[in-house]
């Protein structure tokens, strides 16, 4: 069981406010947005960890799929965490900008997909806002539990489709269909959104995750990242969950039973 009382303390509507309003900038400002989307979350996995094991989170060893450029790396070094991140495009490795970024911890290009490491190998596994532009989400969280240890934590964090911010930079005409709203952009702007539905944007429902996350039978959490406390319930109401619930949580922790069944398993069938 997880103890949220960490979680609805900081859980308030000026955070809400705060974190939402900074979302404009992603294109035009990303050290303002990438610096207190970091920020926000080291403080949410250290709220996790100690809600669900009573211990703080200095020393732990975090896997980042699609860790980015680095703003994660550096907000969770400075808290005393072993970074390791996981990207795919080299590009996205060094998106940074030079004034503000600075090289911490470690990286390593692969897909969230096919992670290269070793069952159990790490105490968190976290993905944040990756999940919406993986052509199989559910895979990617298959993998990120196969490395999780037991006892640890598998934070899956992603942008709802059907939410005020499932279109990214395409804005609210996502409510038009995904590829015509891509097609309306490139018109717009001459180019093809970087978030392009089909190839690097999917529609992610809240349902898909919360059903796929309750056939793992380690879901110990579920809510909306962004929402204060008080609409912490819109993640149970069905239908409305998927315009209101902007960004979904799913707090997954491998259990030791399941552990020990991995191990025993043979290797062809692990």
């Amino acid at each position: 069981m997880l103890a949220t009382d960490l979680l609805a303390r900081r859980a308030t509507l000026s955070r809400s406010v705060r974190l939402l309003s900074a979302f404009r900038f992603e294109q035009t400002d990303p050290d303002r947005f990438y610096g207190a989307l970091a920020a926000d979350t080291v403080a949410l996995v250290a709220d996790l960890w100690t809600g669900a094991t009573g211990t703080g989170p200095h020393g732990l060893t975090l896997l980042d799929v699609g860790g980015g450029p680095g703003y994660f790396a550096s907000a969770f070094t400075d808290a005393g965490v072993r970074y390791i991140g996981v990207e795919p495009d080299p590009r996205e490795m060094h998106a940074a900008a030079p004034r503000t970024h600075r090289r911490a911890g470690s990286f390593v290009r692969a897909s969230g997909t096919a992670l290269p490491f070793e069952d159990a190998s790490v105490d968190v596994c976290l993905s944040s806002n990756v999940a919406e532009h993986v052509a199989d989400p559910w895979r990617l969280g298959e993998e990120m539990l196969r490395v999780t240890r037991p006892g640890g934590l598998a934070i899956l964090s992603y942008t709802v489709w059907l939410g005020p911010f499932g279109g990214h930079e395409m804005g609210l005409s996502h409510y038009l269909g995904g590829r015509r709203a891509a097609d309306r952009y490139a018109r717009k702007h001459g180019h093809r959104p970087k978030n392009d539905y089909g190839s690097s944007l999917f529609a992610v429902s809240a349902a898909a995750g919360l059903r796929w996350a309750a056939g793992t039978g380690a879901l110990i959490a579920a809510f909306p990242r962004y929402h204060p406390r008080w609409a912490w319930g819109l993640t149970r109401v069905p239908g409305l969950r998927e315009f209101a619930v902007s960004n979904l949580v799913l707090v997954l922790q491998p259990s030791l039973e399941a552990g020990l069944q991995q191990v025993l398993l043979p290797p062809d069938r692990r």
